[in-house]
């Protein structure tokens, strides 16, 4: 199983039913990708916010598990806060994420996440993430 294969089974039902795919791994962390379909049109033509912000928010949770995993910690995610910048309209074409942690603590991460379509220099959008990591025995 490669490496991208391997973390595909950890998206969400909500990222799957968009129809997000991990692509590739890039610096240990999934690159995801989305298709432009009618499911995700906002305005004609355009990608949806909501669809947008759920790459996002897909890419950050991805890289923080893979993070997670390679140290062999499991804790429960929870958001705290997730802040997104649109930076321009997403076309009507294939657009990717990939998620960087900036802090990565024993209860709290910090991550920040970009989409773009063609140009990775120019992404169309961008959110900071916020996020507790709780552990099981402590989440009811």
């Amino acid at each position: 199983m490669s490496n991208s294969a391997e973390h595909a089974h950890k998206l969400t039902p909500y990222a799957r039913s968009l129809g997000i795919e991990i692509e590739r791994l890039d610096d240990g962390a999934p690159v995801v990708v989305i298709d432009f379909s009618s499911i995700i049109e906002g305005r004609p033509g355009a990608f949806h916010g909501g669809a947008t912000s759920g790459l996002l928010e897909t890419a950050g949770y991805a890289a923080l598990r893979a993070r997670l995993d390679e140290e062999g910690r499991s804790p429960q995610l929870k958001p705290i806060n997730i802040t997104v910048q649109f930076l321009s309209a997403g076309k009507q074409k294939r657009t990717y994420a990939h998620g960087r942690i900036t802090r990565l603590g024993r209860r709290n991460a910090n991550l920040t996440v970009e989409a773009w379509q063609d140009d990775r220099d120019r992404p169309i959008a961008s959110a900071v993430m916020n996020i507790l990591m709780a552990d099981r025995e402590e989440s009811t």
